[in-house]
């Protein structure tokens, strides 16, 4: 009888150790996509201050540390006088305003270092003890080459600005570095709301489809504001609901670009547009998605956050027209770009509990093994 007993009460330690042990790696993954989020907060100010091109070499390593002495940051500024960007748009400028620009894209750089020695380091240390499932850790390895990769378009997107004549990012680059941000960002969320103990829930399974498909026009409208900024369409056409006078513009002004592409990632007139009616589509299928739950499934859940994400979609399309209204200060530039990180981790979160019981293979707490076997 005491064997038993004895043999029950470790079983019971063993689990909730384990248990302890999820709640940690969940806690990580959520603290990180934080990290992204002021990531993406940052680059958003590096680039609504032009403050991007500032740093015109790429050093992973010798990089992370900043001119220490006078003769250091000339040299510096004399790298950044040699750009197109400054010979075109910013001559004339002091050392102290080059200072300016310079802190703000070495902090970008800095949080993505930072980034992934709190990425890689917390996931060596629970691989070793144990606390990953071999589905959790190849998952997490992957983010981790997504990862490796957006600092590699980083570069390349900065690269293309420092060509001659140019004096910003190529818009396409932009976009796709802000587009991996965010798939970096989905998928630590929806690894992390993965490891969160589920009650059975059959009425969350039917907004599964659609909550899907949202969180598709989600990263579909942040490319889309990649775009945006890119080609700095902000700054134009700044009515609303009106383009110009119309609410949709001539064909030959949205296509007066050659090739026809080039007018869906460079004209200011296209690219805002497209953003605008993605917008509207974006709403009214969020505010459908809320009143579809609400009517068949009154009261779970899911309705719940079906319901909040059509209000943060109305207050964030609100927040995109005064943005363009005031044509984008700093302020409202970064809110509209923060607040749609947030209305991508709710999608998320939606989304991923939403995944019906027989999809959604239950997270194995990982049993207790020895430090230093990895998995």
């Amino acid at each position: 009888m005491a064997i038993a007993s004895a043999e029950t009460g470790g079983r019971v330690a063993a689990g909730a150790a384990a248990r302890g042990a999820t709640r940690a790696v969940r806690i990580w993954l959520y603290a990180l996509a934080a990290l992204v989020v002021v990531m993406v907060g940052i680059g958003g100010a590096t680039r609504l201050t032009g403050s991007g091109l500032s740093i015109t070499e790429w050093k992973p390593v010798t990089g992370a540390v900043p001119p220490l002495s006078d003769a250091g940051w000339q040299a510096e500024f004399e790298k950044y006088r040699a750009s197109s960007q400054y010979q075109n748009l910013n001559r004339g400028m002091e050392l102290p305003e080059f200072k300016t620009i310079y802190w703000w894209e070495w902090s970008h750089r800095q949080l993505g270092r930072l980034i992934g020695i709190a990425f890689f380091v917390p996931l060596l240390a629970f691989w070793w003890k144990g606390a990953l499932t071999r589905r959790v850790a190849l998952a997490l390895l992957g983010i981790g080459i997504l990862g490796g990769l957006q600092a590699a378009v980083g570069w390349i997107m900065v690269a293309s600005g420092l060509q001659p004549g140019m004096v910003a990012v190529a818009p396409i680059k932009l976009m796709l570095h802000l587009l991996l941000a965010s798939l970096i960002l989905v998928l630590l969320v929806w690894v992390a709301a993965g490891l969160r103990v589920r009650r059975p829930d059959g009425q969350a399974a039917q907004a599964f489809g659609p909550a899907i498909i949202f969180l598709g026009f989600v990263l579909l409208q942040i490319a889309l504001g990649g775009l945006v900024a890119g080609s700095r369409a902000g700054l134009t056409y700044n009515t609303w609901p009106l383009m110009d006078g119309r609410f949709i513009p001539p064909v030959e002004a949205l296509l007066s670009a050659t090739p026809v592409f080039e007018n869906f990632v460079d004209n200011p007139l296209t690219v805002q547009f497209q953003h605008r009616m993605v917008a509207y589509l974006l709403v009214l299928f969020a505010i459908w998605h809320a009143w579809s739950l609400r009517r068949t499934a009154p009261g779970s859940a899911a309705a719940r956050s079906a319901t909040g994400l059509a209000l943060m979609s109305l207050a964030q399309m609100a927040l995109g027209i005064v943005t363009l209204l005031l044509v984008v200060p700093l302020w409202a530039g970064l809110a509209h770009q923060l607040f749609a990180m947030a209305i991508l981790v709710m999608a998320t979160v939606h989304a991923r509990l939403s995944l019906p019981a027989a999809a959604a293979r239950p997270v194995a707490t990982p049993a207790p093994v020895p430090a230093g076997a990895l998995r």
